[in-house]
């Protein structure tokens, strides 16, 4: 019974193996909790029934154990209340911190284009709020959601035993109270998850309206934006204010029922008493009880707008766990480095196809480079050779080994990978430069900055290496962040290179400058550049020519001119434009 309430546990709450029994655990503390808290009545009651009613002084216990008697139930109060604290609060903190390395770990090992294809405030969120709100809720809510039902069901048995008719006018308010959350549950799931996502939404355009703020201003759209923030705002305020009044309503109604137990005690038990069938005793015994009964499932109920969001949050823990990971388990020790696609097709989760049944081979030694009309397919090549993304057929292999059998990082070891769109933190110029190897020196940073030509414009800084360049190196110019970039591969010396629009940055002079560095750079390696210029391709070994995710034409530059064919169209249109200019 205890493994299926455990597996129960984990798999409603999107718990841990251990988180489940520590959950196990707190409710069963808060249950003795909420027992515990009965007992000053109880003992109230046997008290009075000795020392103010009828039994002879000789059958009474002594005050004296009863002195004696009310420490050992403060003792034990204070006990059931510190394991319960240890086993809501303490344990929930560790199951939440356990829960963001889970979440940290599973992003990790997914492929690095998901990133690309989410936004960044929706994953924070849930790293972050939606994990603090978790741990919120587990260490507020849930145990005593559980324990509350428990210690009530146990209450009710005791004192229907005792006097059914009591119990009954005590109890009749529950089920109707807690029938009116749970009628309402659906709808303020609705709502909730409405809530949810307009607020994701608020978030998401205050990142976009940062990250864009140099478009916004330079097209005059602030009024726009604003307006559209605002509206945005309007709606998440509408329905806040709207679940807010849901929620309060709902709980008063629930309260207010609980509240019509205690007369319903007092007005049956006056006529109880009257007829003498009861006790005074009793009567007051119930009536102290009536006051102190309802309070775990007011408690409940205080956090029933927190109970209301789990759902909503916990699908979110669920919906990045059942996200497939990249795996493998081979070792990435090659012989050789050439990479080879065998019929490769792949589309994205749109379903829209971007490369259909391409093969070619980027040999060892040799520079392939992949050219073609914008939207042909050649990023999305260059990162399905560093296994962004998992194929839908096909293979690609680097050494004769498939990647889809090579764990991911083990993979990205043997990559030097430099993009167009670079990202730098905020850190020191030796530090983004160092990214490349951790364990380099400073002397081989510097070599690697003298080669990618980083030297002339570090020079010019104020600390030099140690000059901290802002986020994602907002003082310098997209040439200078770009040569950084190109450091970075330099100083990892890695077999493989891919460089995706690597000079786009640069102006003619220095592009020429960083031809040298970049000739160091791919020596003896295996290397894949994609280029819109031909002047960039124009040395390579072997091009091969993408249009609409299709290998139209490859081979080497002098035999594709010769074909006359689209690479030669391509290249003719750039000499057309560089005359006309």
């Amino acid at each position: 019974m205890t493994n299926f309430f455990q597996k129960y546990f984990q798999k409603r709450f999107a718990l841990s193996e251990k988180g489940a029994k520590d959950l196990q655990r707190g409710i069963f503390f808060s249950t003795l909790l909420n027992l515990a808290l009965m007992l000053p009545p109880t003992y109230l009651f046997f008290f009075l029934m000795e020392y103010v009613g009828t039994q002879p002084a000789l059958q009474r216990h002594t005050l004296w154990f009863y002195l004696l008697l009310a420490a050992v139930l403060a003792v034990v109060m204070f006990l059931v209340a510190r394991w319960q604290y240890d086993s809501t609060y303490t344990t929930v903190y560790t199951e939440s911190a356990q829960r963001r390395i889970s979440v940290a770990e599973k992003l990790r090992r997914l492929p690095l284009a998901f990133f690309g294809e989410r936004n960044l405030s929706d994953l924070t969120s849930t790293v972050m709020e939606d994990c603090t709100q978790l741990e919120q809720t587990f260490s507020h809510a849930v145990p005593q959601l559980f324990a509350s039902a428990l210690s009530m069901l146990v209450i009710a048995v005791s004192l229907f035993c005792y006097d059914w008719r009591l119990a009954a006018a005590l109890f009749w308010v529950v089920p109707l109270a807690l029938a009116i959350l749970l009628l309402s549950k659906h709808r303020l799931d609705i709502l909730f998850d409405r809530h949810y996502h307009v607020k994701r939404g608020v978030t998401e355009q205050i990142q976009e309206g940062l990250e864009c703020v140099q478009e916004i201003k330079s097209y005059n759209g602030e009024a726009a934006y604003c307006r559209s923030f605002d509206h945005r705002l309007h709606l998440y305020e509408k329905g806040l204010i709207r679940g807010e009044l849901v929620v309060g309503v709902l709980l008063n109604l629930s309260i207010m029922l609980l509240k019509l137990g205690l007369p319903t005690v007092i007005l049956l038990g006056a006529w109880l008493l009257q007829r003498g069938d009861i006790s005074v005793f009793v009567y007051m015994a119930f009536l102290i009880v009536s006051a102190m009964v309802y309070n775990p499932v007011q408690e409940v109920c205080n956090y029933l707008a927190i109970l209301t969001f789990l759902d909503v949050r916990i699908n979110r823990m669920k919906e990045i766990e059942a996200m497939p990971a990249q795996e493998g388990n081979k070792p990435a020790e090659m012989e050789h480095y050439d990479i080879e696609f065998r019929n490769v097709s792949f589309a994205y989760e749109s379903r829209k196809q971007v490369l259909n049944n391409v093969s070619f081979i980027a040999r060892q030694g040799e520079v392939t480079a992949l050219v073609g009309p914008s939207g042909g397919g050649k990023s999305t090549t260059a990162k399905l050779a560093a296994r962004f993304w998992d194929i839908d057929s096909g293979q690609i292999l680097l050494g004769g080994c498939d990647i889809a059998d090579i764990e991911p990082e083990a993979l990205l070891k043997h990559y030097a990978i430099v993009f167009q769109d670079v990202l730098l933190f905020n850190a020191s110029i030796a530090d983004n430069i160092r990214i490349g190897r951790r364990d380099a020196t400073d002397e081989e940073v510097h070599r690697a900055a003298q080669l990618a030509r980083c030297d002339d414009f570090i020079s010019r800084m104020p600390q030099g290496y140690d000059t901290i360049i802002g986020e994602n190196g907002e003082t310098l110019s997209g040439g200078e962040r770009q040569r950084i970039s190109i450091a970075r591969a330099l100083l990892k010396d890695a077999s493989v290179i891919l460089l995706d629009e690597a000079t786009a940055s640069l102006d003619a002079e220095n592009e020429t400058k960083i031809q040298a560095g970049l000739s160091e750079l791919v020596r003896d390696k295996t290397v894949i550049i994609i280029a819109h210029r031909m002047r960039t391709v124009r040395n390579a070994d072997h091009i091969v020519v993408l249009d609409g995710g299709t290998i139209v034409e490859q081979g080497t530059p002098d035999e594709l001119m010769a074909l006359n064919g689209e690479f030669a169209r391509m290249v003719g249109l750039q000499q057309d434009n560089s005359c006309s200019l």
